[in-house]
């Protein structure tokens, strides 16, 4: 070595390396086998035990130095009537390629009996002649334990028909099932490390404080419902999702150190839209009862049909209007002339409230042609109408509204036709404001119902009215 070595100075080769002691290669095994989770032992050719680790004093009670230099299990950690069997067992593998499992009772220090699944393979000298055999071994019922947790994990991740997604600790799955996949609309590796703002189109935000508070605090006490909006090449579907979460921990840290969310999830939207339709049809027949009840106590006629207007409101509609048809109740077919609508009574088009009877009685309304109201009224039928698409903007709304004599915020419409003894009576226009959604085919269903009876208690109103 050069003096600038031996002086630590350095040259062009760089600084000194510091020597490295040597280390025993026995230490380091020893150390390496102490550290294993299993039991290990290991024989020489000629059945001697050369090797007895921790874990494998644990499991018997034997420690290594009772251990080592023994002829085989015969006579302390094996029952003597087993012990040729066993050492059969265990040396056969010299014979033969690969590794063998087997199971057989040991006996422990104290005398107990442990029933362990071994794993064999021969050991190759130098010249490649088998020179002995390792053993590792673990209690059958942890062995076990770890099959099944392997088995359900491969379940879960295969052939179950739910939806499984493990998402890391930044929020992005790692790992998707085939159910999973399907359900977000894409393929099983197209989704991972992609963040769930690009699979989800709403309820993202929802679904991250999710697995943000499981993160932090732990799985949730029961399953969670979550409403989101799945984007999909054909476009945005609407889900719900009753979820589980439960959090990933290491078990090989000392302290458990996150590894993400397991989220269990399964679609529950058509069960959800039955109950919300089932609770919605609930209501709506109640209302019906209430306002038959509260209007049997109407001893006005008329103020018993806006009675019927103001209970069907409740969760249906923002605004109603009643219109009756100017110059008496035509029979089908016999109307002379373009048909023209009186105001009856009307809600508050400011804030919601009570219906209340026109202050410009008798005056007829000016619809345009083709307003909706006036082709209910010539459809004998019901008519829906609606500002357009969700993109249309706030001022062609207000426009189309008050184009149509509404209210400035109404963005959907449907208006029912008002009959009674067969004849056409008028229509009662029902409008939404743009935090609703459009009217469809139930709506316009239950719609009909409160006409029939708004019709009923008009042609009585004036029936009194022609007698007087």
């Amino acid at each position: 070595m050069s003096a600038s070595r031996r002086s630590g100075t350095t040259d062009e080769l760089g600084p000194e390396e510091p020597e490295q002691p040597e280390r025993d290669g026995a230490d380091l095994l020893a150390a390496l086998l102490d550290g294993m989770d299993a039991a290990l032992c290991a024989f020489d050719a000629d059945g001697v035990v050369t090797h007895w680790n921790r874990e494998a004093e644990r499991i018997l009670g034997w420690t290594a130095a009772e251990a080592v230099g023994r002829q085989g299990f015969a006579g302390w950690a094996v029952r003597s009537a087993d012990a040729e069997e066993v050492a059969e067992r265990l040396l056969s593998v010299m014979r033969a390629p690969g590794r063998q499992v087997h199971e057989f009772a040991l006996l422990t220090k104290d005398g107990g009996r442990v029933l362990v699944r071994t794993q064999s393979a021969a050991v190759r000298g130098p010249d490649g002649r088998p020179a002995g055999v390792y053993c590792a071994f673990s209690e059958v019922h942890a062995q076990i334990d770890l099959e099944r947790s392997i088995a359900l994990s491969e379940a879960l991740l295969e052939d179950a028909s739910w939806g499984v997604v493990l998402v890391d600790a930044d929020l992005r799955p790692a790992v998707v099932n085939a159910h999973a996949a399907q359900a977000l609309g894409a393929g099983r590796t197209s989704v991972l490390g992609r963040p769930l703002g690009e699979l989800l189109a709403q309820g993202v935000e929802e679904l991250e404080n999710a697995l943000t508070h499981v993160l932090a605090e732990g799985a949730p006490p029961a399953p969670a419902e979550l409403w989101v909006s799945v984007r999909t090449p054909e476009g945005e579907r609407r889900r719900c999702w009753r979820s589980g979460f439960v959090r990933l921990a290491s078990p090989l840290a000392e302290e458990p150190v996150p590894l993400g969310v397991g989220w269990l999830f399964q679609d529950v939207t058509e069960a959800k839209q039955g109950e919300q339709e089932a609770a919605l049809l609930r209501f709506r027949a109640n209302q019906l009862h209430r306002a038959a009840r509260a209007a049997a106590d109407c001893e006005d006629p008329a103020e018993a049909a806006t009675v019927h207007l103001d209970f069907a409101l409740a969760g249906f509609a923002d605004h109603a209007l009643l219109d009756r048809v100017a110059g008496g109740a035509p029979v089908d077919g016999e109307a002379a002339g373009p048909v023209r609508l009186v105001r009856v009574a009307a809600t508050p088009s400011g804030a919601p409230g009570p219906s209340v009877p026109s202050g410009a009685a008798g005056m007829p309304v000016r619809y345009a042609e083709g307003h909706p109201a006036l082709q209910c009224v010539e459809r004998a039928g019901s008519v829906r109408a609606s500002a357009g698409a969700k993109a249309v903007s706030a001022e062609r709304a207000r426009e189309w509204a008050l184009a149509r004599q509404w209210p400035s915020d109404t963005v959907h419409a449907l208006c029912a036709v008002l009959r009674s003894r067969g004849r056409t009576l008028g229509v009662v226009t029902f409008l939404r404001g743009s935090g609703r959604s459009a009217f469809e085919r139930p709506d316009a269903m239950y719609a009909e119902d409160v006409a029939v009876r708004i019709a009923t208690a008009l042609d009585l109103a004036g029936a009194i009215g022609e007698r007087r």
